[in-house]
């Protein structure tokens, strides 16, 4: 049993679906241990992944460095009825980043 204390955060950041692999693959290639949660973004209503990843407070810069890099903005095109008689319009719209919150934790414990 490990049982910590002190210096622990609790990453949880949503991120978009397209996005998982890179971000989750360069994670593992550094070390850091990564949980999936499935989820549905409110606005587009595009599948998310929200993944929680436990860290050192040392470490936690480097995660944020690579989340950061892998997990880039795009333009995406929908359709918005703005016009009289519901005609849709083309709106482009920027999608992509993370959403990321950054707990402290006050005990992780491992069995």
């Amino acid at each position: 049993m490990e049982h910590t204390e002190k210096g622990k955060k609790l990453i949880l950041a949503i991120i978009q679906e397209a996005d998982y692999d890179m971000v989750v693959s360069a994670l593992t290639e550094h070390s850091f241990y990564v949980t999936q949660l499935s989820s549905t973004g409110g606005f587009l209503r595009k599948r998310n992944v929200t993944i929680m990843i436990g860290v050192e407070e040392e470490r936690l810069e480097a995660v944020l460095e690579i989340l950061k890099q892998y997990t880039g903005w795009r333009s995406q095109r929908t359709y918005t009825p703005t016009m009289p008689g519901g005609i849709p319009v083309p709106v482009d719209i920027h999608t992509g980043g993370a959403t990321v919150f950054i707990l402290s934790m006050d005990r992780l414990e491992k069995f």
